[in-house]
Parts: structure tokens; sequence; C-alpha cells
């Protein structure tokens, strides 16, 4: 019995970046495996106002949760994210109570994952990581100077 390609699925890194003042966010997503390209990257643009007490957690909240709405929107069924974010991942998985300040974002990622056939959170590879997160600083960085 043959099993279609749909059945591994896209390994998607997402690095993101958002400013201080709750202005254009963006969320770069590098896709691998996708059946219908080996690679690709897809940019999404979303907004949030970072809460200082949350280092940025909240921001991956949203971040992963845009990217994943795109992918559903595209017709992708089958996922596995990584994230620079250990505390979203470990939320995910269970292991924790969730700050009240995230309530709503984990509810609506959660959400979000769950029209997925299979999905998977993991926390990914520092460089790949790195990179993207770096080019969606830049383009935050860039759409503040404009």
């Amino acid at each position: 019995m043959s099993r279609s390609r749909e059945d591994h699925p896209t390994q998607i890194t997402i690095g993101f970046a958002a400013p201080d003042d709750g202005g254009a966010s963006v969320a770069l997503a590098r896709l691998h495996g996708d059946v219908r390209r080996p690679e690709s990257l897809v940019r999404v643009g979303f907004r949030c106002r970072p809460l200082l007490a949350l280092h940025g957690r909240d921001v991956a909240y949203i971040a992963v949760e845009a990217v994943a709405a795109e992918l559903l929107r595209r017709g992708l069924r089958s996922a596995a994210f990584s994230v620079a974010d250990a505390d979203l991942v470990a939320d995910l998985a269970g292991r924790r109570a969730v700050p009240a300040s995230l309530t709503i974002p984990y509810v609506r990622l959660r959400c979000t994952l769950n029209r997925f056939a299979a999905v998977s959170v993991e926390a990914g590879d520092e460089g790949s990581l790195r990179d993207l997160t770096a080019r969606a600083r830049a383009e935050v960085c860039l759409s503040i100077a404009a």
C-alpha cells in the first residue's frame, strides 16, 4: 500500500518579531517538505502589543497562530512547527498552567492547531530560528523607520 506525501507533515520553522508599540509585526515561516514545493518561505503580518512582563511569550503565541491560520488557508493539513520559545512548547504539551494574560492567545492558538489533521509544536534548531528571527526583526525595524 502506498502512502501519500501528506502522511508526512510539512516541517515549518518560524521566526518572528513585533515592535514594542504594537505596530506591524511579522512572522517568517520556512516550509520544508511541502507536497507542492520542496522549500518555501511564507511571510505573515500580524499585530501584537507585547506585554513586557511576558518577555515575548505572548508574541510567540500570536505569531504561531497567524502562521498556522495562513497555512490552513493555503490548504496545508499536516504540520510540524519548530519555534524558539520553549515556554510555548511546554504550555502546549500541557505541562503547566498558563498565565492569565495568555489565556485568550492560548485558546486561539489551540483552536487553530486543532484544525490540522496532524500537528506538532517543538523547540527548533537554533541556527535556522536565529536566521528567520533576524530577518523578521530587520523587517520590523525597517517598517518603524519608514
